[in-house]
């Protein structure tokens, strides 16, 4: 058996840290102590996400210097102060949530944590943590800013208990980066923005992490059609492995007219999982009566998108945002990680490589080219093997099967499943 790391002395870290001037560097950082209600946690894995892309890009309004990374997954190393009443210790497997929400704000108490004001109004805008200070710096003392609060391109971060999910143990821990952000955006999207009812028509616009987790998450709410719609081949091949009934290569065809001609009456529910404003606007025109178009795909500061006003109002549709897909953390991220580890949703798919964090420089180029679905950066940290009896959860089979009927199996009416989900078999690889 391999030996397992150590974490890296408690002041030194590595990161990759981006400065004004699109300057990428790999570089030793300090990380200060977990303050009071935060914890500390060795990265397992760190998703490469467009969000990431975005700030590199420059269209997005980001403090700099900052520590790069929202998508992670880890074991927790050490507590702060006032964590008593967070449920985590020293050694638990944790998702790392971009929403790490503060539960007291008026949208918190209001049963919305993915709109927290302190995350949106303090910990987002200004690369801090809650009380307005970061934890990460330079060797020579520059202060670094955290990203989304969390920096997972580094081997260890310090971030809000809230911020990172306990999940069970016999989970694939590297792979379950991806349930922080690309799972719980695109499955949430679906589940808890939407709301998809069995038997509804859906499409799906953008096969990256996101699109293909809409895909998933329409499969598991039981849609009748399943449209993907990218430029992609690969991605199109991929999404209908995943779920989707049909695809719409829209490199070569007016993917609304494309999507009419397959739904003749317009769509129930369409997601723009790009964000660009063409897709946007094509979700929208693609719309049947009653239908909703979902914005799920973040586009450039600034960006505007134009629409019909009247066609809408008397087509009764709507345009719904939806932030990190409308996400209860606390709640989903744990279900999701059970839906997992039962086979109904398909993490390992969505993922193009595993690369070192020396490599993310790399691994945002091939995305910037539209090269890659989900790139995974490994650090050197691995958790210790865990005990069968000690998973965290009481029968995992049991645990996956009610996860699935409870939380998006679809359901009539009168509140029965319409469906059993051993149709699904993650093992079955379709052309």
């Amino acid at each position: 058996m391999s030996t397992i790391p150590s974490p890296a002395p408690a002041d030194r870290v590595r990161g990759v840290v981006l400065r004004p001037g699109n300057d990428l560097t790999m570089t030793d950082l300090v990380l200060a102590p977990p303050g009071s209600g935060e914890v500390e946690v060795a990265v397992v894995a760190a998703g490469v996400c467009h969000s990431d892309l975005h700030v590199v890009r420059g269209e997005w309004d980001v403090p700099m210097p900052v520590v790069l990374g929202h998508e992670g997954s880890g074991v927790v190393t050490a507590l702060g102060p006032d964590t008593e009443d967070s449920g985590l210790a020293v050694g638990d497997h944790v998702v790392l949530s971009w929403v790490p929400a503060c539960g007291a704000c008026r949208y918190c108490l209001a049963g919305r944590p993915a709109a927290c004001s302190l995350v949106a109004e303090v910990v987002a805008p200004k690369g801090v943590l809650y009380d307005g200070t970061s934890r990460l710096s330079s060797t020579d003392g520059e202060q670094l800013h955290h990203y989304l609060g969390v920096s997972s391109f580094a081997d260890r971060v310090v971030v809000p208990a809230s911020g990172a999910i306990k999940v069970r143990k016999d989970a694939p821990l590297d792979a379950l980066a991806l349930v922080g952000c690309a799972i719980a955006t695109g499955v949430g999207a679906v589940r808890n923005t939407a709301g998809v009812e069995a038997g509804a028509t859906v499409a799906v616009i953008g096969c990256g992490g996101v699109g293909l987790s809409c895909v998933q998450g329409a499969r598991l709410s039981g849609a009748g059609r399943i449209v993907a719609v990218d430029v992609v081949a690969d991605k199109l091949d991929l999404a209908r492995t995943l779920g989707a009934t049909d695809t719409v290569d829209a490199s070569a065809v007016d993917p609304v007219a494309a999507l009419r001609t397959l739904v003749p009456e317009g769509l129930d529910y369409v997601f723009d999982a790009i964000g660009k404003i063409a897709t946007t606007e094509q979700a929208i025109a693609a719309l049947g009566q009653g239908g909703a178009a979902v914005i799920v795909g973040l586009p450039p500061t600034g960006s505007t998108a134009r629409f019909d006003p009247l066609a809408l109002a008397e087509a009764d549709q709507r345009i719904l945002g939806s932030n990190y897909g409308s996400v209860v953390a606390h709640r989903d991220i744990p279900v999701l990680v059970d839906l997992v580890v039962g086979g109904f949703l398909d993490v390992e798919s969505m993922i193009s490589a595993r690369r070192p964090l020396e490599e993310a420089g790399d691994a945002l180029a091939e995305l910037n080219e539209g090269r890659a679905l989900r790139q995974l950066l490994i650090t050197g940290y691995r958790p210790a093997p865990h005990d069968p009896a000690e998973a965290g959860v009481a029968g995992s089979d049991s645990a996956a099967y009610d996860a699935y009927t409870a939380y998006v199996a679809p359901r009539s009416a009168s509140g029965s499943t319409t469906h059993a989900p051993s149709a699904y078999d993650p093992t079955k690889r379709e052309g």
